[in-house]
C-alpha cells in the first residue's frame, strides 16, 4: 500500500467512523457508539501518521482513542483480580524521569550561568501564573474541593517534556527551554508543597513534608540515576536512548487512561467544566507567559520558550502527587484532562509559530 493509498483508506475509515460515532451518540445508542467513538479515533491517528504536515498530533488523539475506552469500559482499566492497575503511576512516573535524566547532561545547568535573565524570568513566570490563575479557577468554580483542588495542583507543577519538542517545532530558545525544563522540574520538591500549602489547603488537607518526599521520590532520584546513565554509559547502550521516547509516552499514556477510569463517574458528571477551566489555565499560560516575558524585555524566539514553559505542565508528574494523597480519582482528574488538551493547543500554537520565524537574534 503507497502512502497516498493508506492517506485515502485511513481518511475514509475515519469519515465514516465519525459519522457513525455521531449518529449513535445523537440516537443514544450507548452500547454501539463506544466502539465507533474508539475506532474514530484510532483510525484518525492512522490518517495523521501518514500526513506530513500533521503527524505530531497522531499520539495525542492516541491518547483521546484510549481515554474514550475508558470511559466506556472503565473495569478493564481499573484492575485485574486484586492488582490495581493505579499502582502502575508512580513507577511508570519514576521511568520517564530516568527517561528524562538520560537526555540531560550537565551542559544542562551550564547554561544557567549564560542566559541567567532567561532562566530567571522564566522560573518567576512559571512558578507565579500558573499557581495563581489555577487558585483563581478553582476558587471561581464550583466543582467539589477536591477536584477543583487539581486544579491548583496542576498549576503548582514544573513545566514538561511537551514543551522542550513545542519549542523546537515552533523555531523557540531550545536551549532555554531545556534549562527551564530541567531546573524547575528538580525545584518542584521545592515550590510545589510550598504553593499547594498556599493555595489549596482550604480544599484539601495538605501534608508538606509528605508530598515533599513524594515528589522527590518520583523526580530527584531518577533523574540522577538518568544523569549518571548519560554521563558514564551515553552510547554505550543506543537502544535505550532510542526507546526512552516511546516508553515515556506509553507510559503517560497508561497513566491518563487509568486515571479516567478510576475517576469516570466524576468527569461524566462535571466533565464539561473541568474541560472549560483546564483549556482557560492552559491558554492563559501560554498567552500570560508570552506577554510577560516580552514586556520584560525577552527576545522572540524566548519568550516563545517561555509560553511554552508557563503554560504547559508536568500532568503525569501533578497524577503521581494525586496519587501519593491517595485522591487519584479526583484531584488527579484536572491534570489527566489538562494533559491531552495542552498537546493539541501547543501543537496548534507551535504549527502557527512555526510559519513566522523568529526575526530577534536568539540569547
Amino acid at each position: 500500500m503507497t502512502k497516498t493509498q493508506g492517506l485515502n483508506l485511513f481518511g475514509a475509515l475515519t469519515l465514516i467512523a465519525g459519522l457513525c460515532s455521531i449518529v449513535l451518540f445523537v440516537l443514544q445508542q450507548w452500547t454501539l457508539s463506544g466502539p465507533a467513538i474508539i475506532l474514530f479515533f484510532i483510525f484518525l491517528v492512522l490518517f495523521l501518521r501518514k500526513t506530513e504536515h500533521f503527524s505530531g498530533f497522531a499520539f495525542t488523539f492516541v491518547i483521546f482513542a484510549a481515554v474514550a475506552a475508558s470511559l466506556y469500559y472503565p473495569e478493564l482499566f481499573i484492575g485485574v483480580g486484586d492488582f490495581e492497575f493505579k499502582g502502575l503511576i508512580v513507577p511508570l512516573l519514576m521511568i520517564i524521569m530516568f527517561g528524562m535524566g538520560t537526555s540531560m547532561s550537565v551542559n544542562d545547568f551550564v547554561r544557567v550561568g549564560k542566559m541567567p535573565k532567561g532562566v530567571l524570568i522564566g522560573l518567576v513566570l512559571q512558578f507565579s501564573i500558573m499557581p495563581i490563575v489555577g487558585f483563581s479557577l478553582a476558587t471561581m468554580s464550583d466543582l467539589p474541593p477536591e477536584i477543583a483542588a487539581g486544579i491548583i495542583l496542576v498549576g503548582c507543577s514544573p513545566s514538561g517534556l511537551a514543551s522542550n519538542v513545542m519549542a523546537y517545532i515552533s523555531g523557540a530558545n531550545l536551549a532555554l527551554s531545556l534549562t527551564l525544563t530541567a531546573v524547575s522540574t528538580l525545584l518542584a520538591p521545592f515550590i510545589t508543597p510550598f504553593y499547594m500549602s498556599l493555595f489549596a489547603d482550604q480544599f484539601v488537607p495538605i501534608d508538606a513534608m509528605a508530598m515533599f518526599l513524594s515528589i522527590s521520590k518520583i523526580v530527584i532520584l531518577p533523574i540522577i540515576l538518568g544523569l549518571a546513565f548519560n554521563h558514564f554509559l551515553h552510547g554505550k547502550f543506543p537502544i535505550v536512548d532510542k526507546a526512552m521516547p516511546k516508553i515515556s509516552m506509553l507510559g503517560i499514556a497508561i497513566i491518563i487512561t487509568v486515571i479516567t477510569a478510576a475517576g469516570r463517574d466524576s468527569l461524566l458528571s462535571i466533565g464539561l467544566i473541568l474541560i472549560v477551566l483546564v483549556l482557560i489555565h492552559n491558554i492563559l499560560g501560554y498567552v500570560l507567559g508570552y506577554g510577560s516575558a516580552r514586556v520584560m524585555g525577552m527576545d522572540e524566539a524566548s519568550s516563545r520558550t517561555i509560553a511554552f514553559e508557563v503554560g504547559m505542565q508536568n500532568s503525569g508528574l501533578a497524577s503521581g502527587i494525586a496519587l501519593e494523597m491517595g485522591k487519584v480519582a479526583s484531584m488527579g482528574l484536572a491534570p489527566a484532562v489538562f494533559g491531552p488538551m495542552m498537546n493539541i493547543t501547543g501543537s496548534s500554537l507551535a504549527a502557527w509559530w512555526r510559519g513566522k520565524p523568529p526575526q530577534e537574534p536568539k540569547d
